[in-house]
């Protein structure tokens, strides 16, 4: 970090089983961050007289705190490159602009309930770095890093435009929420529009069961993955939502029902890792032609090549690892390029896994503002109403739009929810699961979420990936129910026999979701975060367009957010 003898800081202020194997990062555990940032910043550092040893700690602690939320240690952002937060790169000033753009994004974890102004920074930011603090606040509060979320002190902090701007969201899912809420704190006037009689999308929380046994079911998004730094994490702390950790316990059953044995199971896991390791240095030797190779084939030729899971058990379980991989990446391997399949990866959150049941509606309410309305868009717009054109914009979309739309693809997931009249798996087991005979079938019911631990009733939810994804859309249910139960009845476990991404943006329309974000896609964080971005682009390029200074003022409930929601 450089030099830190004439501080910014002034020293008397006022792998799991359910995702893809990860690669080494540095993280922070949740809790312990929270004690390091109030040791540091909100107990004995206040003091006075504090030593140079002490300020070095707390710069220390600050930057492996801005570390985790992805800001390199001692580089700037691209993002802050481009807007220009330091007149030159390198050198003490942009040194400076990092310790105190650190120490702004700490003091924002001590207290995500509260908004963090910049009266708040200049008690502990000397005036010698009035300008850094101004243009590290500014850039960190427009791009979506500070004085995000639901905490409802929030809602005095509105930000008045000298432009009469309005802003129409279609689709009141993760991102469109995130999106107008955003853009409503900038003082825009935004109106959201959605087909369905629901908010949230892909993301949607079913009753189910019957009375005296009801639980709450997450049917999309359920799992937090990764809590570190996350912004789901951010929301479920301000909304007092208590979350459960995703315990590593995932016990694996054959076909016929008995357990894996957890020697073969290690071995093979480890086969599995190496050879996406060797997948890796393939792809390094052969640089941009692996770009048209499949993962599936590439994996395939690695096995044979090196003749690993040759018994009909050791194949059933690289299989298993193989629908997990598909499930991690919602496609086939045969669709999954082998030079990008894992293109994300160094964007992933870290730390544990935590399931969310029942929190998906808590949040998107929070999320909607002040008032709903009734539908008024004949069709929201996810990417598949996007490829399909039907759509017609004014002005025409850009060809590099189109072309984006056209190249970019989706993949497939089901699930199959069931409510139990009593928890028969046992209740320290999060997940669970089961190995098929076929390849092609890999990903039938290959894995099992558990949540009883918060969905307030016994539920088990069967994962289908894959090949098996595609197969599922056109079977029936009642008899996808039963293909679920009888592997269930069939297996030990049981007690009973019960039962192209960052082009989609433009000047004139914004696109969100999940889907445009080449960092975290196929998730509801990737999905929040891209809302944010896009209150971002939406803010900066009216500002462009009218370059008036804005000015923050207290609006109260002028400023509605509307929503075409009918009451459910």
């Amino acid at each position: 970090m450089g030099e830190t003898g004439n501080s910014p800081i002034l020293d008397n202020p006022g792998s799991k089983r359910l995702l893809r194997r990860k690669r080494g990062s540095k993280n922070y555990d949740e809790n312990l961050m929270d004690e390091l940032i109030e040791k540091h910043l909100g107990g004995s550092l206040r003091k006075k007289n504090r030593t140079q040893k002490d300020l070095e700690k707390e710069t220390e602690t600050e930057a492996m705190i801005a570390l985790s939320l992805g800001f390199p240690i001692d580089e700037l952002l691209d993002e802050e490159i481009r807007a220009g937060v330091v007149s030159e790169l390198g050198g003490k000033e942009q040194n400076d602009y990092i310790v105190v753009r650190n120490h702004i994004l700490a003091k924002w974890r001590d207290n995500v309930h509260s908004w963090l102004s910049k009266a708040q920074i200049k008690e502990t930011v000397s005036n010698d770095y009035a300008r850094l603090m101004n243009a590290a606040y500014d850039f960190l509060l427009i791009n979506g890093y500070i004085n995000f979320g639901v905490s409802a002190s929030f809602e005095s902090q509105i930000f008045e435009e000298t432009t009469e701007a309005s802003v129409i969201i279609v689709g009141a899912g993760l991102a469109g929420l995130a999106a107008a809420r955003q853009l409503r704190s900038f003082g825009f006037k935004v109106l959201v529009l959605e087909g369905r009689n629901r908010p949230g999308g892909r993301v949607y929380t079913q009753k189910m069961g019957q009375e005296g046994n009801y639980a709450a079911v997450d049917l999309g998004g359920s799992v937090i993955t990764g809590i570190h730094a996350n912004p789901l994490g951010v929301l479920a702390r301000q909304l007092s939502i208590p979350l459960h950790k995703v315990r590593d316990k995932c016990p694996l059953y054959k076909p016929d029902g008995t357990p894996v044995d957890e020697k073969i199971d290690s071995e093979v896991e480890l086969i599995f890792n190496k050879l996406l390791d060797k997948v890796t240095q393939l792809r390094q030797i052969m640089g941009g032609f692996a770009a048209n190779i499949s993962l599936g084939s590439v994996l395939e030729t690695l096995r044979q090549l090196y003749a690993v899971a040759r018994s009909n058990e050791e194949r059933q379980l690289l299989d298993w690892h193989f629908a997990n991989l598909e499930f991690s990446n919602a496609g086939s391997l045969s669709n999954l390029s082998a030079a990008y399949w894992d293109q994300d990866d160094p964007y992933e959150m870290g730390g544990d896994h935590c399931f969310l049941a029942g929190m998906a509606m808590k949040v998107l309410r929070s999320l909607q503002g002040i008032k709903c309305f009734k539908q008024i868009w004949s069709s929201a717009l996810p990417l598949g109403v996007l490829k399909k054109g039907n759509i017609r914009f004014e002005p025409e979309l850009p060809e590099k739009k189109v072309a984006a739309i056209e190249r970019l693809g989706f993949g497939l997931l089901n699930k199959v929810a069931m409510v139990f009249a009593h928890n028969f798996w046992g209740e320290d087991l999060d997940t669970f699961g089961s190995l098929r005979e076929s390849s092609h079938h890999r990903g039938e019911f290959f894995l099992f979420y558990s949540y009883h631990t918060v969905s307030g009733a016994p539920v088990l939810v069967a994962l289908v990936a894959g090949e098996a994804a595609q197969l599922f859309e056109n079977t029936d249910p009642a008899s996808s129910v039963h293909h679920v139960l009888s592997i269930l009845r069939e297996s030990s476990l049981l007690e009973t026999t019960m039962i192209s991404l960052q082009n989609l943006w433009v000047a004139v329309c914004f696109f969100g979701g999940e889907a445009t974000t080449r960092q975290y896609p196929a998730t509801m964080h990737g999905a929040y975060l891209s809302g944010l971005r896009e209150a971002s682009r939406i803010l900066q390029a009216t500002r462009q367009n009218n370059p008036r200074k804005s000015i923050q003022k207290n609006l109260g409930q002028n400023i509605d957010i509307l929503l075409d929601l009918q009451e459910t």
